[in-house]
């Protein structure tokens, strides 16, 4: 029966259809073809046909009725082509509030006159009058009449200077002598253009014939042009055609482009300081790349050296050194830098504050004392097994999220010795021990009798320490009296597999072999305040020493905890993805605590080799 009747009313409903869209006028529009097809389904939604209800109630729903109504109204006005009403409405605004001032003082009255006077509203007219009277559109010079029939693969191009620079420089045929375009920055106004290339030939700016000048004569004339730069010029007959993909790096040094002899055009340079993220936009030239700052992608490109041309200058007085690597590596490339006694071989001490807590070990830190010799293997000396080499001037870096199934990120804290690392990191482990937790280290000492095995260390023999550290297991060591310490890969890897957040803190020198893809180490850097703050916020502080005394912190001590701050950002601020200033404590762990989530669950820039050891089968 259901079928036999669709079967019927199938015909009466068609011709009405048909009949709804002939009569598509100002009177009958969208609105009247919907309440014919409403008053079809209307039979059928008594009747409840094949679900035929959800349809009639979507086709009467008040929103959908208000947004035909509308299409109809913008409908009807583009038949008529509106024109403004007036191309000076900010100026019949400015006389409106003027007869309002005169007149009686009404709470409407004020109120109209207040929204006339607003600063929204002025805008708003400001931007009606600019469409209005079009004075948005460049006027261009006309084309001359008199070009030569023998110029006709001469082009013209017609430039207007904002005050954005033109994105280009100019340089001397060193055969030829003529002045042609050496290159287009990306992002600049002649690049946005997509009218000039490199390697065009300029024959004429503005009217004045450059053959025979110099470029900083060209340049002049540049500097001089008001408005609309015509430029008369020889396309190049070979387009230069980029297929490279964006890349994006981090400084590894910093470089600042005005210091830079070599540089093609200071002015085009783009300054940067290590640890700087730049994106890669051009690549063409083997000398000088092209790169922005992930900060400010908005900005034109600039200048920058490219990672063939920084080794090559390594000994320029323009390239700062990323590292001084450890004292047992000599390199004839490095820069000629000298190396401060302080920053040689240092003594090592291991801190011996007694915790029986499983979650507080103790810290394996290796503090920096003014010892000029150790009777320390070469192993045992080099916090990272002497890995270490010159770095790249250019780290590439991508985008990486941690998905909530991947392990926890290694959280790495670095600073001097008495800024409060140590205890920074108790504070946070104290905060969530079942979350936060340090690694055991190993030793090569006895085991006492109210110690556990793997608790309080990993009690092992010399032999064993000895291939953990020749196999780069070892993430920093030391021996005391006699016995070796140190905290290992294998034991920051047992954390992460328990599905918590390992915190160690470590010596400078052993981000390096730290930084892998395995750990994907998040690097905080606790950085000392001021000395006159550090004399107010340690006045009762203790520090431990050589003979592990409780003592007071001395003028000595503050000085060198500032120096040594400085030289570990001079060093190896490049790895460094934060820095808390620890000014109070409370705060600092605060800070702490909110930096090691944010390294966990928001997107960070790594080093693309992590991202790529993880692909790969």
């Amino acid at each position: 029966m259901i079928h036999s009747e669709k079967r019927g009313e199938s015909p009466r409903m068609k011709e009405k259809m048909e009949k709804a869209a002939r009569l598509r006028s100002h009177e009958n529009g969208l609105s009247h073809v919907l309440s014919l097809v409403l008053q079809e389904l209307s039979l059928f939604y008594k009747r409840d046909v094949n679900g035929v209800g959800v349809l009639y109630d979507l086709l009467r729903s008040p929103w959908l009725q208000a947004l035909l109504k509308v299409y109809e109204c913008l409908h009807q006005y583009i038949k008529k082509r509106p024109v403004p009403l007036t191309p000076q409405a900010r100026a019949l605004n400015h006389e409106v509030v003027e007869l309002l001032r005169g007149s009686q003082q009404s709470p409407e009255v004020r109120e109209l006159r207040r929204l006339l006077r607003g600063p929204h509203f002025k805008a708003l007219l400001s931007a009606h009058d600019t469409v209005a009277q079009k004075d948005y559109e460049p006027i261009l010079p006309p084309l001359p009449d008199n070009i030569p029939e023998n110029e006709e693969a001469m082009r013209i191009v017609c430039l207007v200077k904002n005050k954005q620079p033109l994105g280009a420089t100019i340089k001397r045929h060193e055969l030829t002598g003529d002045i042609t375009v050496a290159r287009v920055i990306h992002g600049g106004l002649a690049d946005r253009s997509g009218l000039l290339y490199a390697g065009d030939k300029l024959v004429e700016v503005n009217g004045v014939p450059v053959e025979g000048l110099e470029p900083e004569q060209v340049i002049h004339i540049l500097a001089l042009s008001q408005g609309t730069i015509m430029f008369k010029l020889i396309p190049v007959s070979d387009r230069p055609v980029s297929n490279q993909t964006t890349l994006y790096v981090r400084a590894m040094a910093d470089y600042w482009p005005l210091q830079d002899p070599a540089i093609p055009c200071a002015d085009a340079g783009l300054p940067f300081k290590k640890g700087d993220i730049l994106q890669i936009v051009d690549q063409n030239d083997a000398l000088w790349w092209q790169a922005r700052k992930v900060s400010d992608l908005s900005a034109c490109a600039g200048l920058i050296p490219s990672n063939h041309l920084l080794k090559r200058k390594q000994r320029e007085f323009w390239w700062s050194q990323p590292f001084q690597p450890h004292p047992c590596l000599k390199s004839t490339i490095l820069s000629t830098v000298e190396e401060e006694d302080d920053m040689q071989i240092d003594e090592k001490c291991v801190e011996t504050e007694e915790l029986k807590e499983a979650g507080f070990r103790r810290s394996m830190r290796l503090c920096r004392r003014k010892a000029r010799n150790s009777h320390l293997p070469c192993y045992a000396r080099c916090p990272s097994g002497c890995y270490s080499a010159v770095a790249a001037p250019y780290e590439e870096v991508v985008r990486y999220q941690r998905h909530p199934g991947d392990r926890n990120r290694l959280i790495v804290l670095v600073g001097p010795s008495g800024v409060g690392v140590n205890e920074l990191r108790r504070r946070l482990i104290g905060v969530n021990p079942h979350h936060f937790q340090s690694a055991v280290p190993h030793t090569t000492r006895a085991q006492k009798s109210y110690e556990e095995n793997g608790r309080e260390y990993h009690y092992v023999s010399k032999d064993t320490f000895e291939n953990l550290v020749y196999g780069h297991r070892m993430l920093e060591y030391g021996e005391y009296k006699g016995n070796l310490y140190g905290t290992s890969i294998d034991a920051v890897r047992t954390v992460l597999d328990e599905g918590k957040i390992c915190i160690v803190d470590l010596e400078p020198q052993s981000i390096q072999l730290a930084r892998s893809h395995e750990l994907k180490p998040y690097i905080i850097f606790i950085k000392p305040s001021s000395v006159s703050c550090m004399r107010q916020s340690r006045k009762n502080a203790r520090m431990i020493t050589d003979y592990y005394v409780n003592m007071k912190f001395k003028e000595e001590d503050l000085q060198e905890m500032e120096e040594s701050a400085k030289k570990m950002e001079t060093q190896f601020g490049q790895f460094f993805d934060q820095v808390i200033v620890n000014d109070n404590l409370q705060e600092a762990c605060m800070q702490l605590l909110c930096a090691v989530r944010r390294a966990q669950d928001e997107p960070q820039w790594v080093p693309a080799t992590w991202i790529c050891s993880d692909n790969q089968p």
